[in-house]
């Protein structure tokens, strides 16, 4: 939001306030405590107006610190909020400085605030920074934190706009508003910088960045209200920025191996029954191509009876029976939900009569015809609501059904009053988080933390312990595919390790050419989905060449999974994202900054999605000698490259100095990934040594000269080893040594 009217000037109707100076501080409990008047203090007149800003630094855990800036106190406090984690900071503090490990806050009499790492100011809040604004009647608070010369801003949730955030007004404010507009399905009040730093703003409802787009060299964020608290984060690295921010907010477990594989869905509006589930089951049996998840979408209930929950009779009429038919093929069930009750669902009458729906504040239930006629949304405040929603997924877990697409939870009004009291402009954002912890929770509880799944569109900070997120509403078009990329990157860079898409784009069909580039795309994404509007997706039905390329790729993720394992561990152990924009893997290369249209799998591949028909891809490679995976060939680093791809090849390379793990099985995802594993060494340098972990194998590989050792700790059954270009060396165990030629 801007106040401003250029450099000089306020806009029309603002009013500011800002801290000039200290007045004092003090050390309470671990904190400082500041006041600072909004005007000079030159005589005792001057103490007798305010504001007076009370700003207060603290620290939950190393290396972050607190600032919670405040005008009137008396404000009662708002629910909801999110749960954080907290530490043993170990704070020093003196009469002017709070030190967190090795970052500082200090703060200067004449008003200024620096956040300091060793001898380097990382960002301030200066002079008219910090500030309360008011408004058409409506108080804001707000600061401004500055940016260096050649800072970038990255995160604030999924955004499918550029990568850089530099320029851009972002609302933290949950839309359905598809992939190619402003407006964000998963936003989340945090931003990264390649500058060692992050900030976290702990409010769940409504942020408004100006990022470097009113001051150009800051980033404002401001909420309406009395006070407003954020959290500085030190890396230095973006690895270490995001490991220490989803220490504070959370991380999740690892999702099931077989959810790595390929899901199939129904698509949408199309009409479908048994028979035509399974004859797109066995078209995929018969032609080799490995599938691990069946999806029903929205129709898998009656018109109208969204969300009851019960199995369209006319379409299904033996429910139990027919998921008992397709787990017998070694499938897993995914079913469409949402937290919207239609009149017309027999639900909607318990709802009522319970009091688990959200209510007007005259104590009418909200309702609306958008989506669904009559439409009303379950109070996922209330505790007997969210066992009433449970014990509906529970009878469907009881009938067969593995996990469940938690789709919508963005459109949540604020014309209304929750059970429990929480405030409805906190909770438009923060309703996706306590829909899909409810649905999260019922599958943990079933099935165990390593066994629960959802596929979630709508997110905010902290839904990343509910694995996995999707794209959400893109078209068919290779705008879209790319618009999805940098959509999935933000993501990760916020703090969520797990990410898919709609392959082939869902508004729309897409063409065959687009479908089959679209393919290398999702099977090489953390989590790969089939799916579609108004027409299905299974790949006989564009060309049978696609057949060829979804088997490849399907195979080629299979045998990837060892990898892969490893990379999800990651994620769920320090927060490191599965897909990652380059600049997460090469900080220091400068020309990894703007990079959107290629990313890391993982610390080793290097993956450049194919953008048109022809084939023609240009993307940046790191310093060193890369490997193509599918050809062997060295590709040298440290410029850009331009490659003509057939659709069962993909820019796919290996990063020097990898030794990488392929499984044995290319059929399922789910699998002794340590049993016959295949570890294939690439560009080790004289003197390198590289563990690999497989599955409980640890494998140490060293090289000397032109000796490369190999030794296995807990070896499993088989194992071999394989030069990028040799043939496979086997071995029972202990060591082995190759002779490099």
């Amino acid at each position: 939001m801007k106040f401003s009217n250029g450099y000089w000037l306020l806009r029309d109707g603002v009013k500011a306030a800002h801290p000039v100076e200290v007045y004092d501080i003090t050390q309470t409990a671990g904190k400082l405590v500041v006041h600072a008047p909004t005007r000079p203090i030159r005589h005792r007149g001057d103490l007798l107006q305010g504001p007076v800003a009370t700003v207060r630094f603290s620290s939950p855990m190393p290396d972050v610190i607190g600032v919670s800036l405040t005008h009137f106190e008396g404000e009662r406090p708002r629910q909801p909020e999110f749960a954080l984690a907290t530490g043993e900071p170990h704070v020093h503090l003196t009469d002017e400085s709070l030190t967190s490990g090795a970052l500082q806050v200090r703060i200067g009499r004449d008003w200024k605030v620096e956040f300091v790492a060793g001898d380097r100011v990382l960002t301030a809040s200066e002079g008219k920074g910090m500030g309360f604004l008011t408004l058409d009647d409506k108080h804001y608070v707000r600061d401004q934190l500055c940016l260096g010369v050649g800072d970038v801003v990255y995160g604030l949730g999924e955004r499918f706009g550029p990568l850089v955030r530099n320029g851009q007004v972002v609302d933290i404010w949950n839309a359905d508003g598809g992939t190619n507009s402003e407006q964000a399905y998963k936003n989340v009040p945090f931003y990264l910088t390649n500058a060692g730093y992050g900030v976290f703003v702990n409010h769940p409802g409504h942020v408004s960045f100006e990022v470097a787009s009113e001051k150009v060299t800051c980033v404002q964020f401001s909420v309406e209200g009395q006070s407003l608290e954020y959290f500085v984060i030190y890396g230095p690295s973006p690895k270490e920025i995001l490991r220490k921010y989803t220490l504070l907010t959370g991380r999740p477990t690892v999702p099931p191996m077989w959810s790595f594989g390929l899901w199939l869905s129904t698509s949408f509006t199309t009409s479908y029954d048994e028979q035509t589930v399974s004859s797109f089951i066995d078209g995929m049996i018969e032609r080799d191509l490995p599938l691990s998840v069946f999806h029903f979408d929205c129709f898998w209930m009656r018109e109208f009876n969204w969300c009851d929950f019960e199995w369209d009779p006319r379409m299904f009429p033996d429910p139990v029976g027919m998921l008992d038919r397709l787990k017998s093929r070694d499938l897993r069930i995914s079913v469409w939900i949402n937290p919207y009750v239609g009149q017309r669902s027999p639900l909607f009458a318990e709802g009522v009569e319970g009091g688990y729906l959200l209510k007007r504040p005259n104590g009418d239930v909200w309702q609306w015809d958008l989506w669904q006629p009559g439409m009303a949304l379950v109070d996922f405040t209330n505790p007997a609501a969210r066992e009433w929603y449970a014990s509906k997924l529970d009878a469907l877990l009881d009938q067969g059904v593995d996990c469940f697409k938690t789709d919508f939870g963005e459109r949540i009004p604020t014309d209304v009053e929750y059970f429990d009291g929480s405030d409805p402009e906190r909770m438009h954002n923060y309703y996706t988080y306590l829909y899909n912890k409810t649905v999260f929770e019922v599958l943990r509880k079933r099935r165990g933390d390593g066994d629960a799944v959802v596929f979630a569109r709508s997110a905010t900070a902290g839904s990343q312990q509910f694995p996995v997120h999707w794209g959400g509403d893109c078209e068919s078009t290779y705008e879209a595919m790319a618009e999805s990329l940098r959509g999935g990157l933000s993501l990760g860079l916020s703090g969520f390790g797990f990410w898919s898409h709609d392959i082939g784009g869902f508004e729309g069909t897409p063409s065959p050419t687009l479908y089959k580039r679209w393919i290398a795309f999702g099977l090489l994404s953390s989590h790969s989905r089939l799916h579609g509007s108004s027409s299905y997706r299974v790949p006989w039905l564009f060309d049978e060449e696609a057949v060829d390329v979804l088997r490849v790729f399907a195979k080629l993720k299979a045998r990837l999974m060892p990898y892969l394992h490893h990379t999800a561990l990651q994620a769920a152990t320090e927060g490191t994202p599965m897909m990652r924009a380059m600049v997460l893997e090469f900080p220091d290369d400068p020309a990894c900054t703007h990079l959107e249209r290629q990313y890391m799998l993982g610390d080793s591949l290097l993956v450049a999605p194919v953008f048109s028909d022809s084939g023609e891809v240009s993307f940046y490679v790191p310093e060193g000698t890369w490997t193509d995976f599918f050809t062997g060939a060295e590709v040298v680093g440290g410029r850009w490259t331009t490659m003509s791809c057939d659709f069962l090849t993909v820019p796919l390379l290996v990063r020097p100095n990898t030794v990488l793990p392929l499984g044995a099985v290319d059929d399922r995802p789910d699998y002794d990934y340590a049993d016959g594993v295949t570890l294939r060494i690439h560009h080790l340098d004289d003197g390198a040594s590289i563990t690999t972990e497989v599955a409980g194998a640890t494998f140490h590989t060293r090289r000397t000269g032109d000796r490369v050792e190999i030794e296995a700790e807990s070896p499993p059954a088989a194992w071999q080893v394989q030069l990028r270009t040799g043939e496979p060396v086997p071995a029972t165990g202990g060591a082995v040594t190759i002779e490099l030629t």
